[in-house]
């Protein structure tokens, strides 16, 4: 096992190389192609970008969806399903080796799974129900998230470790449903939504020192949380406000949560907003997700970059000084295409 891990880990170490050698440090766009049919979704992606998951339809008829795993040396591979007939991948660990999803098995129900080049897909498991659901996984991909239905028909947000299992999280208090959809570097923070005891879902944080933590909304009747920071510290989603309108927002412990249609007002042009913040950056530093853009009329993704910068400042460590003047000099006279 060791062997094969080993050859796996240089093919791949070998593949980032080829990319950096070819690429060097020049922009560059790369269609991932597909499994032989008509298209293909990515939804993840490793720390180093040398790792991409996904999805994609497979040449068999009927089409299918299934899971695949991309390298830098240009190959998509199908990870199979858990014998049924499609799988899709979610997440995959900061290294590429690790990755997370939904598959269907004989029986057709979806179940979570974790594949790895040495152990294949492997089956998580539910709650005390027929379907389960992996969204996120944590850095060193030893933590997977997600949701599992229970045996009373429920969907409980859960946690999942080799040496514990599967963990059902919980609820807000009185509620019955929960989903997690995504987890912090460590696996120490689980974030998603959660219904209350007056069926209200809302967007939650989890720890396993103070369990569910209720956002609330911003003034309206729901809440979902997306995406959060590598420390567990920041958290992005959206939220409903009074009006009934869906908003951005951002989570902190020491801001609570702010509508970033309020905090960033002065990048938004009359008519824009931004409806929902999906994932964040490890650091904090950049929020993405869709909004409407008045000047053309219709939704669109953003990035949102929340640092304030200087001018001159190049490196964004919020200081004017020589790093910033090396790297000017470096890059004298380069252009973008």
């Amino acid at each position: 096992m060791c062997y094969t891990q080993n050859r796996f880990n240089a093919l791949l170490s070998a593949c980032v190389l080829s990319l950096i050698a070819t690429a060097g440090w020049s922009q560059s766009l790369t269609w991932l192609g597909t499994l032989g049919g008509d298209y293909s979704y990515a939804s993840g992606v490793s720390a180093d970008g040398a790792v991409v998951v996904g999805r994609a339809v497979n040449a068999a008829w009927p089409h299918n969806d299934r899971a695949f795993r991309w390298t830098a040396c240009g190959v998509m591979q199908d990870l199979g399903t858990l014998g049924g007939c499609c799988s899709w991948a979610n997440g995959v660990s900061a290294n590429g080796a690790v990755v997370v999803g939904w598959a269907a098995n004989a029986a057709g129900y979806s179940r979570a799974f974790r594949w790895t080049a040495s152990g294949g897909m492997q089956d998580l498991g539910t709650l005390g129900g027929d379907e389960s659901y992996a969204s996120g996984v944590s850095a060193d991909g030893a933590v997977v998230v997600g949701w599992a239905r229970n045996g009373a028909g429920q969907d409980r947000a859960f946690r999942w470790t080799a040496s514990g299992g599967m963990q059902d999280l919980g609820t807000l208090p009185g509620g019955g449903w929960s989903e997690a959809y995504g987890v912090s570097a460590d696996g120490a923070v689980v974030v998603g939504w959660a219904f209350n005891a007056d069926w209200q879902g809302l967007a939650f944080r989890w720890t396993a020192a103070g369990g569910m933590q209720d956002f609330g909304t911003l003034g309206g009747d729901w809440s979902a949380a997306w995406g959060v920071s590598a420390d567990g510290a920041v958290v992005v989603g959206w939220a409903r406000n009074g009006a009934g309108q869906d908003r951005a927002f951002r989570w902190t412990a020491s801001r609570g949560m702010e509508d970033l249609n309020t905090t960033y007002a002065s990048l938004l042009t009359n008519g824009s907003h931004l409806e929902w913040a999906t994932a964040i950056s490890p650091d904090g530093r950049y929020i993405v997700g869709q909004g409407v853009n008045a000047a053309t009329g219709r939704y669109e993704a953003f990035l949102l970059n929340t640092r304030c910068t200087l001018d001159g400042d190049v490196n964004g460590d919020g200081i004017v000084d020589d790093a910033d003047l090396l790297i000017v000099l470096f890059n004298f006279g380069n252009r973008c295409p």
